[in-house]
């Protein structure tokens, strides 16, 4: 929906909401007309039903205000003396239009003075978990946001089994764009495996000043921009078409900023003509072939081995190929006994799979120059330049594109170049050869950038059982966090001191609670 129906549908909830309420309004000692303006309407609705002003804004919060609307149309109810289960259930499954009846045909007392303590058990329960909901979803949305790393694109720096916490207001919190889903749960609902959200209608989205820029060698989380897998890992081929905060989230290494030129040479990236430095915990791998003199390996990087036979069918030599070494493993491998040889993969064939497949030459290790595009510059566009730039124009940028022969309209008009509407970014995995990223689909547009991960809360080793559950966690990188400079540092012991003092005031406090109320 664009801004203008948006504007529309706004204003046609505002009529709907006068019609069914303005004599409920008179009746609580407002003014009728009260009910008819826009955002104001809300606020004194809210001393009506004596909820705290801050509640309307929850109600302009996507996903939130699902839970907040039938909320205040059972609070509107209650507040006017219709407190029974089944004015509740009317007032919920016909979407708040049961308060018209209420509005035109009931002689109704506001009720000033109203408790809000729920009556029972139940009711104290379910206004809790749905208060708990309320706070969760607003801070998962616009504050923090839980993670896992499910692949080794980032290893070394980011293990599989690192659970995450990803900061949306560094780079600045983005507003969702669907409007109507699951609380807290991305494109698909966990065991049952169906969307967990409705592709219409779509709200505009923005992003809220954020605190810090993208930076070079910064890990980033964000929507994996050519996703149109049904859910995450699905096999089936089943394709859909998602709105950019239900796409699969990714987490990768930013190599190249918005009006960079990036190109990478045997393997090493260069940008703008020079060598990228490494982040100090950065550490790349790469794939090795290792011969040994016919004794055997076990390693958990190990893809496959090949036996190679002397003329009397004995092992003469087995090869390996080891698919994620950094160079100071390749150099101890070196060192050990039944290694014979060590060679570093390099790609030398060219590769259509790369972007913009268009490069007959281009592979994982020889790559570009390629450029950035940045927000307001202008590119001339042709055969040779439009493959880079044609998922802009069309998916990212939403332009209808149309190429004949030689000629390149855009909306309807012949250009001869293109100024972009945003910035984007070039993403890549420390694990160089095993590592889905930028190369193979290209760019991360700006409004496609989730959050920046800061902190790993617990991190589980896929490859212990839960049987062995204390050596299944990695312990020293709880409470570690993802930036900074050095050796990573563990804050679990602060994190424990600082629970258990917690608890113990917690106790403390109800205890003298409880000896003074008796």
């Amino acid at each position: 929906m664009t801004l203008y129906q948006w504007f529309i549908f706004f204003l046609v909830l505002q009529i709907v909401h006068y019609l069914g309420t303005w004599k409920l309004y008179q009746k609580a000692g407002r003014k009728s007309w009260e009910a008819a303006v826009p955002v104001y309407n809300a606020f004194v609705l809210m001393k009506i039903i004596n909820r705290p002003w801050w509640y309307t804004f929850l109600l302009f919060i996507p996903i939130v205000n699902l839970i907040m609307f039938p909320v205040i149309w059972v609070e509107t109810l209650r507040s006017f003396g219709k407190n029974s289960q089944m004015d509740t259930i009317l007032g919920v499954v016909t979407f708040g239009l049961y308060i018209y009846y209420v509005n035109y045909t009931q002689d109704v007392t506001h009720i000033k003075e109203r408790s809000l303590h729920p009556k029972n058990a139940t009711a104290d329960f379910i206004s809790s978990i749905l208060f708990a909901i309320v706070v969760a979803t607003t801070v998962h949305t616009y504050v923090m946001q839980p993670f896992v790393i499910p692949t080794s694109s980032l290893e070394k720096s980011l293990l599989v089994g690192d659970f995450l916490f990803v900061s949306k207001f560094h780079y600045g919190a983005r507003t969702p764009t669907t409007a109507v889903g699951l609380p807290m749960v991305h494109d698909s609902i966990p065991l049952v495996g169906t969307k967990s959200y409705l592709s219409w209608p779509q709200l505009p989205s923005f992003r809220f000043p954020g605190i810090e820029s993208i930076e070079k060698n910064d890990i980033v989380v964000f929507n994996w921009p050519i996703d149109t897998v049904y859910k995450f890992r699905d096999k089936s081929g089943k394709r859909v078409d998602k709105p950019i905060d239900k796409k699969s989230n990714y987490v990768k290494r930013c190599l190249g900023t918005p009006g960079d030129s990036l190109q990478i040479k045997n393997g090493d990236v260069y940008v703008n003509g020079k060598l990228l430095l490494l982040h100090d915990r950065q550490k790349l791998q790469y794939s090795y072939t290792v011969e040994t003199n016919g004794s055997t390996f076990n390693n958990d990087y190990l893809i496959h081995e090949l036996q190679i036979t002397d003329p009397f069918g004995q092992i003469a030599q087995n090869e390996y190929y080891f698919k994620a070494l950094t160079d100071e493993n390749a150099k101890r491998l070196k060192n050990n006994p039944i290694v014979k040889k060590v060679t570093k993969i390099e790609e030398k064939e060219g590769d259509l799979l790369m972007f913009p497949h268009t490069k007959p030459n281009w592979n994982t290790d020889n790559f570009g120059p390629i450029y950035i595009p940045q927000a307001g510059k202008t590119v001339v566009l042709n055969s040779e330049t439009l493959p880079f730039y044609k998922m802009i124009i069309t998916d990212y940028e939403k332009n209808d594109l149309q190429v004949n022969g030689d000629e390149i309209r855009i909306n309807g008009k012949v250009v001869k170049n293109y100024t972009f509407k945003m910035d984007y970014y070039w993403m890549m995995g420390d694990n160089r050869h095993n590592s889905e990223d930028s190369r193979y689909w290209g760019y991360v547009p700006a409004d496609h950038i989730v959050g920046k991960p800061v902190f790993i809360w617990m991190s589980l080793d896929q490859n212990i059982p839960w049987s062995k559950a204390i050596d299944k966690i990695r312990w020293n990188r709880l409470f570690t966090t993802v930036g900074g400079s050095g050796e990573p540092v563990s804050y679990f012991i602060y994190f424990a001191i600082l629970l258990a003092g917690w608890f113990g005031f917690d106790f403390y406090r109800k205890r003298k609670k409880k000896n003074a109320d008796s």
